[in-house]
């Protein structure tokens, strides 16, 4: 799987850039289909409290899934997008298995 991190407005952090390509390569050990993901990360200047956005989209076979996060750390942001995005798979994958 292809994973292509962008920082908006933020500098590059690779220990957070390792951190999250850890966290798609382990769904992608899970879900072999998967192709790449697009991750873009975002600092909110009006919410002080939560602030760190996290934004992942998937491509893979029909239509891609996006999810996104905004909570006060990039890292549980990281974890929140991609359980969401778990959760998007396996609604897929069991659509895939019934036909």
């Amino acid at each position: 799987m292809t994973v292509n991190i962008q920082y908006v407005g933020l500098d590059t952090s690779e220990t957070l850039s390792n951190f999250t390509t850890d966290k798609l390569l382990n769904l992608s050990n899970k879900y072999e289909f998967l192709i790449s993901a697009e991750v873009h990360f975002k600092q909110d200047e009006k919410d002080f409290n939560k602030g760190k956005i996290c934004n992942i989209e998937l491509s893979l076979p029909g239509p891609r899934l996006f999810a996104t996060s905004n909570t006060h750390n990039f890292e549980v942001s990281i974890r929140e997008t991609i359980s969401e995005l778990e959760r998007q798979i396996k609604k897929r994958k069991h659509i895939f298995n019934v036909h």
